[in-house]
């Protein structure tokens, strides 16, 4: 189907709920006049025009992984690797049950089982990526973290770690996500959410390869260590581990789960921060990484 043809909804920030935003500088060049927006009150940047979480979820599964993508390569098993390790040595994994939402072939879960002795299950709207997952001997429900509660197996509050893994960023809803994420979790669990640590942090790429000419809604957002942090603040996590991602390709925070948060107050970027940022990453990029012909 023609992306002109298909249902768009037009969001606020996810974060504030401000509908005051600005465009990411330059971004179009990138996305096939795809714009992306800064929101003025906040600094959290998102992609305002999107379609369905159902949508978004199959796209993901049907065109852009398509028939033969593995995420069985070197860099893929050494951040999901780190990320592991990091949790353990944050909070725990051995022994632990655990629920990873987007979990692909199941590469994190296998590492969590084999290492850690953990009791892995995975949420995964592939169906090809169910089987793997079920081949490989881990318990799979097939579709979103939406439609898994909108069923009747769903099961409440029997996890101790829920993992979103360079998911959270590629869905239509963040807070519906960790929303859910909340429900499987038991009280005192934890959610860990781990991205690419790309904003108001050392250029790691160059901008053309960030940015991307897939739908620009199949990654509405992206985050910088306040915007994650206030995110799962807002969402009824207390993050108590963050990762040194200053320096580091990943991003990653841990959540603990809680009824109510002491406070709601997080750290916000300043949006002409954020506006300067990309303008800087576009000269650089210009300078010395221009884009292959």
């Amino acid at each position: 189907m023609s992306a002109a043809l298909e249902d768009y909804a037009q969001f606020p920030c996810d974060l504030c709920g401000s509908t005051d935003a600005v465009e990411v500088p330059h971004a179009r060049e990138f996305t096939d006049d795809q714009p992306v927006h800064i929101c003025v009150s906040c600094g959290f940047v998102y992609v305002k025009q999107r379609r369905s979480a159902h949508r978004i979820a199959e796209v993901w599964s049907e065109d852009i992984f398509g028939e033969g993508y593995t995420a069985a390569t070197p860099a893929v098993a050494a951040r999901l690797t780190y990320v592991a390790e990091f949790i353990d040595q944050s909070v725990g994994l051995r022994g632990k049950s655990v629920c990873e939402i987007g979990a692909g072939e199941g590469e994190f879960l296998r590492i969590a089982r084999e290492r850690y002795d953990a009791a892995p299950f995975g949420i995964e709207p592939s169906p090809a990526n169910c089987k793997a997952l079920e081949d490989g001997g881990v318990g799979a429900f097939c579709g979103t973290i939406e439609e898994y509660f909108a069923g009747d197996d769903a099961r409440e509050g029997w996890a101790d770690v829920v993992t979103i893994l360079w998911t959270l960023e590629n869905c239509q809803d963040c807070r519906a996500m960790l929303a859910g994420a909340h429900r499987l979790l038991r009280p005192g669990g934890y959610v860990v959410v781990a991205t690419g640590s790309r904003l108001l942090v050392p250029f790691k790429k160059p901008l053309w390869a960030y940015l991307s000419t897939n739908r620009a809604d199949t990654h509405s957002f992206r985050f910088s260590a306040n915007t994650l942090q206030g995110l799962l603040t807002l969402s009824r996590f207390d993050p108590v581990h963050v990762n040194r991602y200053l320096d580091n390709d990943i991003l990653c925070v841990v959540g603990e789960r809680v009824e109510a948060p002491e406070s709601t107050n997080w750290t916000r970027d300043d949006y002409l921060d954020v506006h300067s940022f990309f303008e800087r990453w576009y000269a650089e990029t210009a300078l010395y990484y221009p884009a292959p012909s």
